[in-house]
């Protein structure tokens, strides 16, 4: 089992930077892949980032790359995403996740532990 609690969020105007956090318990945490999803209303859950268990490997949407970062400390069971440019697009609840073993990748389906997530909101 893994908790994974989320924080961070907030109401930013565009342009402007968050950084957000997922503490992660209760399992080896330095074995697994982790990612970031969010969910706009109305909108199905998406990929945002994902970042391999020794941090070697990353990868983002689209919509994303070049303006988020996602990076990880292992020895303090953390993961994180630097957003910046901000635009009032990626308002959404933003979701940390711990991948199944093995595995690295896109897909939800294939992540088995969520945050509870937290809010960004970015005006314009």
């Amino acid at each position: 089992q893994v908790q994974l609690v989320e924080s961070g969020g907030g109401l930013v105007q565009a342009g402007g930077s968050l950084r957000l956090s997922c503490a992660a318990s209760g399992r080896t945490f330095s074995s697994v892949t982790m990612g970031w999803f969010r969910q706009a209303p109305g909108k199905e859950r998406e990929f945002v980032a994902v970042i391999s268990w020794g941090g070697g490997s990353t990868d983002y949407s689209d919509s994303v790359k070049g303006r988020f970062t996602i990076s990880r400390n292992n020895a303090k069971n953390t993961v994180y995403l630097e957003m910046n440019s901000l635009k009032p697009e990626d308002t959404a609840i933003y979701y940390c996740a711990a991948a199944r073993d093995y595995y690295y990748g896109r897909s939800k389906r294939d992540y088995d532990y969520w945050g509870q997530g937290t809010q960004v909101t970015v005006s314009s």
